[in-house]
């Protein structure tokens, strides 16, 4: 008789544990995967310092590494449009938190009111498929106009560019509850406020967490658009004044700030929805 074959380890990760293996998968990156992103980013920055140092590349088309390090060492320092960068990256900040925040209580509810209502969403779907395909800089003049030129209309509009996304999503997570769902509550005597709070809120869910994701980043690429407007501090008045004078380690500089702090609200963001929706991906 022939012994039982062991099973062979898992030859995607063969120095895991079955508990280290779990948490990974919980966690949504794999350690083989982790270490490909990051000699990918390793590559990239080599090849960087490649083309600088070599002059394939100009350094008004692509600074050296160590000229971007030293325009963030000045604007760190305030060296940069008067104010340390630290300044810049808070009000950059504020504005999208704040018009992110007003998106999510305004966009979600609206969203899932006309996923519940066909009314509803008959009157409202053709205002928000009109404007959502706009790029923010198409009615920004209009925006400034009507809104002045302070702090309003930069969040208004990064709130437009972030609504939609949200909206659409909340709308096409209501679809997600099943009528068996619905019916079993409706008969267990639930009103139709418990429905939507125990059925159709967490059937939606999943998808109103990718709908915020997408809103935040739609968000962050308005920025600097909204703070075209009279500015006198932010990442994007930062970059759009360097641009200007053709400082384009200021410019790198200041794509490396806005792209960090996007990726860290995005990782925010993910860590979120492995927590309120654990089930995603199991059922």
């Amino acid at each position: 008789m022939s012994e039982a074959a062991t099973p062979a380890p898992d030859a995607a990760m063969p120095a895991l544990s079955s508990n280290d293996r779990r948490r990974a998968a919980m966690r949504g990156v794999t350690p083989p995967l982790l270490l490909i992103s990051l000699a990918t980013v390793a590559v990239a920055f080599v090849a960087w310092i490649a083309a600088t140092r070599t002059g394939l590349v100009k350094p008004l088309f692509l600074p050296r590494p160590e000229s971007v390090l030293r325009a963030f060492a000045d604007a760190l320092d305030g060296r940069i449009d008067g104010a340390p960068l630290l300044e810049h990256v808070a009000m950059s900040l504020g504005r999208v938190a704040g018009a992110f925040v007003l998106a999510a209580l305004v966009g979600i509810p609206v969203g899932l009111a006309t996923g519940l209502s066909p009314a509803l969403r008959a009157a409202l779907d053709p205002f928000i498929e009109f404007y959502r395909p706009l790029p923010p800089l198409a009615y920004l003049p209009l925006v400034v106009i009507w809104f002045g030129i302070g702090e309003t209309s930069k969040i208004l509009l990064i709130f437009l560019a972030c609504f939609a996304p949200v909206a659409l999503a909340a709308r096409a997570g209501v679809s997600a509850a099943s009528l068996d769902q619905i019916n079993a509550a409706r008969a267990l005597g639930a009103s139709r406020s418990q429905v939507v709070r125990h059925v159709v809120l967490p059937a939606a869910l999943p998808d109103i967490l990718v709908g915020l994701r997408i809103g935040m980043g739609v968000g962050w690429t308005t920025l600097v658009a909204a703070e075209m407007v009279a500015a006198s501090t932010g990442i994007g008045q930062m970059v759009l004044n360097a641009s200007n004078f053709l400082r384009t380690d200021i410019v790198v500089m200041g794509i490396l700030v806005i792209g960090a702090l996007a990726a860290a609200f995005e990782f925010g963001m993910r860590r979120l929805e492995r927590r309120l929706t654990p089930w995603k991906g199991k059922v």
